[in-house]
């Protein structure tokens, strides 16, 4: 209540005051007046004056005491302000002692990161840590002074760049590079690079376990063209980081999240990936010879002229993944999904698909030479003009594949489900198709010179007339073999 409704309040319960003992004095007069009055009526009357009396002092009384409340509740109000005021002031001095307290920390940690000895500067990382858990609005700011940290304390150097494209280079045929690898699957040459820096390992980690829910929306980890190679990124969370150009080689990256990451021409040869989430990141011309992939998430992944040479990628799932000229030359990928992958003119050979999920994936020129899809489901895939000499294929399911101009020269197709397959032109000379399932096939123009075809099941003559064989090839016994094979030398 304000002083002026205070005063109000005063004025009026002085008036009230006055107007009440003027009557108050009027009425003694008037009774004091009246001496013919019985007795009763005077009894009656002095009742009356003492009941009048009493309100006057009752109202009096309350008008006092709304006086007075209102004098505690200004003094109340007052004081409210004041405490107000006191938190204010209290708050403000916080922030200001936060604020230079968080200035202090972040300039000896700062500091510190530049000191010669590992261990400061190690300590420095995890001071700054601190402070981005303390205070999450200066979360964002440490992690790029961490990011920058590697980057400037572990660039790839010219003479590193050289050896890794030294070790990117194809070391089969004429032109082979002399190395001191012996063979292409032998990655003991890793343990002779050195690993990280204690410090920038420290770095990384701390980076890994942030908390990625403070990120600002549509920025990300920058760690473009670092040497972390043999690094210990176990778990890390780098999902959307930008890892193009890093060596990561003989990095140990189980159940990490690489998810939308951008890991362009990266290399990962001999690293462990083991079950990590690289769902539609970005591998475009990456090396990942030899590399543990197995139960890695790949689905939607951009693998285009990547290099998975000698990879094990075992239940990986690669559904939907672009695999454009990638090389898998002696990759494993068993029990492995690649429904929907794009793997035009990809290298396969000698490549290990047993029982792996190959169902409407885009096989165009692809080289599966010698290469094991035993078991293999490759419903609805598309294999025009693929190479498949001397492939196994035991087995595997090619119902309603598109083999025109495949070459499948010697293919070892035993056992294997080609209902309703188009076989257009293909090549398949001297191939095992014992006990295949033949329903529907088109095998228009399909050489057939020595093909074993015995025990091949719904193979019916309108197919065979249509096919090119001769002498050589081996039919059911329920099939004639046609005349113009018969002229066939």
């Amino acid at each position: 209540m304000s002083a002026k409704k205070t005063d109000t309040l005063l004025n009026r319960l002085i008036a009230i005051s006055v107007i009440f003992t003027f009557s108050w004095t009027l009425i003694l007069l008037a009774f004091s007046h009246n001496e013919k009055a019985s007795n009763q009526q005077q009894i009656e009357n002095r009742n009356q004056a003492l009941t009048t009396s009493a309100i006057v002092f009752l109202g009096l009384a309350g008008m006092i005491n709304a006086y007075y409340a209102g004098k505690r509740a200004e003094a109340l109000e007052k004081s409210a302000i004041a405490d107000e005021r006191n938190i204010e002031l209290s708050i403000q001095n916080t922030k200001l002692n936060q604020d230079r307290l968080i200035a202090e920390r972040f300039m000896a940690a700062i500091e510190q990161l530049g000191h010669d000895k590992v261990s400061t500067r190690t300590g420095a990382i995890y001071a700054l840590e601190r402070v981005a858990q303390d205070f999450p609005k200066e979360h964002w700011t440490i992690m790029e002074i961490l990011s920058a940290f590697v980057r400037e304390n572990a660039p790839i150097q010219v003479e590193q760049r050289q050896q890794i494209e030294e070790d990117s280079e194809p070391r089969f045929g004429r032109h082979t590079r002399v190395t001191r690898r012996e063979h292409p699957d032998d990655l003991n040459w890793l343990e002779e690079s050195p690993k990280v820096s204690t410090d920038i390992q420290v770095a990384l980690t701390v980076i890994g376990r942030r908390d990625s829910q403070k990120d600002p929306v549509n920025q990300k980890i920058d760690l473009r063209n670092t040497y972390i190679r043999r690094a210990d990124l176990r778990g890390v969370d780098f999902a959307g980081a930008d890892l193009s150009g890093s060596d990561l080689c003989g990095a140990d990256l189980r159940n990490a999240d690489l998810c939308g990451a951008d890991l362009d021409k990266a290399q990962l040869c001999g690293s462990i990936l083991y079950e990590a989430n690289l769902q539609s990141c970005s591998l475009g011309a990456a090396n990942l010879s030899g590399a543990n992939l197995n139960k890695v998430k790949l689905c939607g992944a951009n693998l285009r002229a990547a290099n998975l040479s000698g990879a094990s990628l075992r239940a990986a799932d690669l559904s939907d993944a672009n695999l454009y000229k990638a090389n898998l030359q002696q990759a494993t990928l068993k029990v492995a999904n690649l429904s929907g992958a794009k793997l035009f003119l990809a290298n396969l050979q000698s490549c290990k698909f047993g029982k792996a999920n190959l169902q409407g994936t885009g096989l165009i020129g692809a080289n599966l030479q010698q290469a094991n899809l035993n078991g293999a489901n490759l419903s609805n895939a598309n294999l025009n003009a693929a190479k498949l000499q001397q492939t196994e294929i035991l087995f595997a399911n090619l119902s309603g594949a598109s083999l025109t101009e495949a070459d499948l020269y010697r293919a070892n197709l035993m056992g294997a489900n080609l209902q309703r397959a188009i076989l257009h032109e293909a090549n398949l000379c001297e191939a095992n198709l014992m006990g295949a399932n033949l329903y529907g096939a088109n095998l228009c123009d399909v050489k057939l010179e020595g093909a074993i075809l015995t025990g091949a099941k719904n193979l019916d003559p309108q197919q065979i007339r249509r096919a090119l064989g001769d002498r050589t090839t081996r039919l059911p016994d329920n099939v004639e073999v046609p005349m113009h094979w018969r002229q066939t030398v």
